[in-house]
């Protein structure tokens, strides 16, 4: 576990420990001086995900709780957090080993940043639309019941989400 890290990256987890493999997999590519790992147990039920978390304490922090939904269990984990930086990370994600070197470099270029989102991508590699989401203000909402944003794709009036 890193000491100082720039990023503590926070993995809520309920029964999903194959997912869970997968998305440590591809945290173990990033360079592991910036970040630090906490997996979340959110009282999962299912043998193969606390087996496979119970492997994990040697390298990873890991808090278990009974299950307190989705966001007690990324409270949990950003209160042990020791990093400059949070990253909410889903079980099912799998990040690229220079991710987190491209975020920091942004972030650091920011001034009074609150917070980042970044590019998703299936694993087919086509962009995931619901990575793109702005604020949501009423007019945006009336646009979407309505189908505006549908119905004029390029106009800059009804496409701000």
């Amino acid at each position: 576990m890193t000491t100082n890290p720039r990023v503590s990256i926070i993995i809520p987890c309920y029964n999903q420990g194959q997912f869970l493999k997968e998305a440590l997999l591809s945290v173990q590519q990033c360079d592991q001086s910036l970040i630090e790992t906490i997996i979340v147990n959110d009282g999962s039920t299912e043998s193969f995900t606390n087996s496979y978390i119970a492997s994990l304490s040697e390298k990873y922090h890991i808090i278990s709780q009974e299950n307190k939904g989705l966001s007690a269990a990324r409270n949990a984990g950003i209160a042990e957090a020791k990093g400059e930086y949070i990253c909410i990370l889903n079980p099912d994600t799998v990040v690229a080993e220079d991710t987190f070197i491209k975020v920091l470099a942004f972030a650091q270029k920011q001034k009074d940043l609150g917070i980042v989102g970044c590019k998703l991508i299936d694993g087919t590699g086509n962009f995931l639309p619901e990575s793109k989401r702005g604020i949501p203000t009423p007019w945006v909402a009336l646009t979407k019941i309505f189908g505006l944003y549908k119905m004029y794709p390029k106009s800059n009036l009804f496409n701000r989400y």
